[in-house]
C-alpha cells in the first residue's frame, strides 16, 4: 500500500491499493477518514453497530449527535428509507451528487444508526475518491467529520491526522472544495425544513422545492434531532473565537489572530474573499491556520446579514458560543 505513517494514523494515496485497504478496514467494522466534496468524514459501516461505535468514541461525540449515511446511487439512498417522498427525487435530481443530505423517515431495518426519532440523514457526495469507496465496499457509510467533537472541521488529510491521530486510515484525496458541510432539509413533513444551512444556498434550493421552512429556534443540546450540526458550540477552534464589526486587535489580551473579508491593517490577518462561497470554502482552512499559530483570540469580522451568508454566519455564532 503506497502511504505514509503519521502521527499515529496512516495517511495514504487513494490508488487502488489505497481503496482496497480502505474497503478491508470498514468490512472489519473499523472506520476510515476519507474526502468529500464538503469536509473530510469519518466513515463507518452504516448496518454496523460496533463501527458506529467506534465512531462516536474517536469523535468524542455525545450518543444523541446523530450521523448522516453517504451512498452511491439514489437507488441505495431509497433503500435505507421507509418512505420517499417526491420531492426527494426532483432535489436528488437537481443536487446529487453533491452538499445536499435529505431526511426522510428510516427503514425499519437499519438499526445502527439514525435519529432516536425514527428519522435519517441521507447524501450522495460529490468526490471521485468518496464515490470510488462507496462502489468499492458496497456499504452505506454514516459519516461525520473527521475531527474531535466541537472542533474545527478538517477540510484536508492533515486536519484530520492532527484532530485523529488514532484514526486508523485517512485517504488523502487533497484540500475539499465546497469547504463547508451540506445543506441539511427535513423532508418528513408537507413543507421542507431547514435542519443546517451549507454548501447548498436556499434560493437554489427553493427553485426546487418551493417553500422552505426555517428553524423558529436553536435544539437544545441532549434533545433529539435529526440532523448534525445544530449544537450550541461547534465548529470551535482552541482559541476563543470573537465575532466583531470592527476587528481591530488593539484592547486584546495575548496574541490575536484576525479574519475578515475586507482590508486588514493587523500584521498576519486572514483575509477570505468577500464572496459567501469562496468565503466559505476556505473559512474552517483559515480557522486551522490561525489556531496553529498559537493565537489565544481569533477576531472575526461579522459577515452580512443576507440569505447568502447563512451559512457562514451559522458556523461563526456556533464557533463563538461559551
Amino acid at each position: 500500500m503506497t502511504g505514509s505513517r503519521s502521527a499515529g494514523g496512516r495517511c495514504t494515496t487513494p490508488d487502488d491499493a489505497g481503496i482496497a485497504a480502505a474497503v478491508e478496514l470498514l468490512r472489519a467494522e473499523s472506520v476510515v477518514a476519507f474526502p468529500t466534496e464538503t469536509v473530510y468524514g469519518l466513515g463507518a459501516d452504516a448496518f454496523s453497530e460496533k463501527a458506529i461505535g467506534e465512531v462516536y468514541r474517536l469523535k468524542n461525540r455525545p450518543s444523541w449527535n446523530p450521523l448522516i449515511v453517504h451512498v452511491a446511487t439514489v437507488d441505495a439512498a431509497r433503500a435505507l428509507a421507509a418512505s420517499w417522498p417526491a420531492v426527494a427525487d426532483r432535489l436528488a435530481a437537481a443536487f446529487w451528487p453533491g452538499p445536499l443530505t435529505v431526511v426522510v423517515r428510516r427503514a425499519a431495518h437499519l438499526t445502527a444508526v439514525g435519529a432516536a426519532n425514527d428519522t435519517i440523514a441521507i447524501r450522495i457526495p460529490a468526490h471521485e475518491v468518496a464515490l470510488r469507496l462507496l462502489a468499492a465496499s458496497g456499504l452505506p457509510l454514516a459519516a461525520p467529520s473527521a475531527n474531535r467533537s466541537e472542533g474545527i472541521s478538517p477540510t484536508t488529510a492533515g486536519h484530520v491526522l492532527r484532530s485523529l491521530p488514532d484514526v486508523p486510515l485517512v485517504l488523502d484525496g487533497g484540500a475539499c472544495s465546497w469547504g463547508i458541510e451540506s445543506t441539511v432539509l427535513d423532508l418528513t413533513a408537507e413543507v421542507p425544513r431547514l435542519l443546517r444551512p451549507g454548501a447548498l444556498n436556499l434560493r437554489a434550493l427553493r427553485e426546487v422545492t418551493g417553500a422552505i421552512a426555517l428553524p423558529e429556534a436553536d435544539t437544545a443540546d441532549g434533545a433529539d434531532r435529526s440532523s448534525p450540526g445544530m449544537s450550541r458550540r461547534h465548529y470551535a477552534p482552541r482559541a476563543t473565537l470573537v465575532l466583531a464589526k470592527d476587528v481591530d486587535p488593539a484592547g486584546l489580551a495575548g496574541p490575536v489572530g484576525v479574519l475578515t473579508y475586507e482590508s486588514a491593517d493587523a500584521a498576519g490577518a486572514e483575509i477570505l474573499s468577500a464572496d459567501p462561497r469562496e468565503y466559505a470554502a476556505d473559512l474552517y482552512a483559515a480557522l486551522h491556520r490561525l489556531d496553529d499559530a498559537g493565537v489565544a483570540t481569533i477576531l472575526v469580522q461579522e459577515p452580512p446579514q443576507t440569505e447568502d451568508w447563512l451559512a457562514v454566519r451559522d458556523r461563526l455564532a456556533r464557533a463563538a458560543a461559551r
